[in-house]
């Protein structure tokens, strides 16, 4: 693995993880209000795409970061759904 790959999953590992509080803190408190919907579908979106150029170009930090990613974003966006 080169060093390139090696700085893309590192930030691909920094940016993923950043999701984990905020979807811990909706499932223990059940409460979404402060938290946008519409910002979410595009995060949403945007992070679908990036998984799709990830997966044309052969990106493992692209398919790996935004596979995770879009669970976290797909399970907060639901908890919106559900509880907002």
């Amino acid at each position: 693995m080169d060093f390139i790959t090696i700085i893309g999953l590192l930030a691909a590992t920094c940016t993923t993880v950043s999701f984990v509080p905020q979807a811990i803190k909706i499932i223990k408190v059940r409460e979404t209000r402060d938290i946008s919907l519409l910002t979410y579908l595009f995060l949403e979106i945007g992070i679908f795409l990036w998984l799709v150029y990830g997966l044309y170009l052969g990106n493992l930090p692209l398919i790996v970061a935004n596979t995770i990613t879009l669970i976290f974003t797909t399970i907060i966006l639901g908890l919106k759904i559900r509880f907002g």
